[in-house]
């Protein structure tokens, strides 16, 4: 069946994503993709011209439902304490999902190509950069000053999401992430509201 083109795009992108997280870039083939995708290798060309361009754009498309989750968990709500909670989660939601594209940002096997590091580092400093802008609104901080909270509440959330997933735990997901909220909440809500600032500044 002959596809619209954004469709078939998404159709290769889902089959590369299945093939890159299951064998890694290296060990990845385009034969192995058209295969899974059911199409034939000169399609997957008219597509992409190339693995690597093929697997930057599905990093492209993982970086983005990243940072999308992060903006929506800090629009859910103007209460901080809630914010938190929905921030932290947004991580442990990207990491848990059953596709394991997550993997493709956090665990490349191709973070010497400077064009993954670089689509990396973008995304995590978006993430960060976003979390920073309701740092600096709510307590007053300079942006620098807030955009170091951000980026060590991105850290805590990303490694700990990872071992987490990693060390098979017999936590829940839902006690893991409220466990991560409550550490952060506790570091974060010891800065004082500033004018501007919304919800609860009480580190209780």
């Amino acid at each position: 069946m002959r596809l619209p083109r954004v469709a078939r795009r998404n159709q290769l992108l889902g089959a590369a994503r299945e093939v890159f997280v299951a064998q890694g870039y290296h060990a990845a083939a385009m034969d192995d993709i058209a295969e899974r995708a059911g199409v034939s290798k000169p399609v997957l060309y008219q597509h992409f011209p190339g693995k690597l361009e093929l697997y930057l754009a599905l990093l492209d498309q993982q970086c983005e439902i990243m940072v999308g989750k992060i903006r929506s968990a800090l629009d859910s709500t103007h209460d901080n304490k809630l914010r938190v909670a929905a921030t932290m989660d947004a991580y442990f939601d990207f990491v848990e999902h059953e596709t394991g594209a997550f993997r493709l940002v956090f665990e490349s096997d191709l973070n010497n190509e400077p064009a993954v590091r670089e689509r990396v580092a973008d995304a995590q400093l978006e993430c960060a950069r976003l979390i920073s802008e309701v740092i600096a609104e709510d307590t007053g901080l300079s942006h620098q000053e807030a955009m170091l909270l951000a980026v060590g509440l991105t850290g805590i959330s990303q490694v700990t999401a990872r071992y987490w997933l990693a060390s098979d735990s017999p936590v829940s997901r839902e006690q893991a992430s409220a466990l991560i909220s409550q550490l952060a909440w506790r570091g974060i809500a010891k800065f004082p509201l500033g004018s501007g600032g919304q919800g609860t500044g009480s580190g209780k």
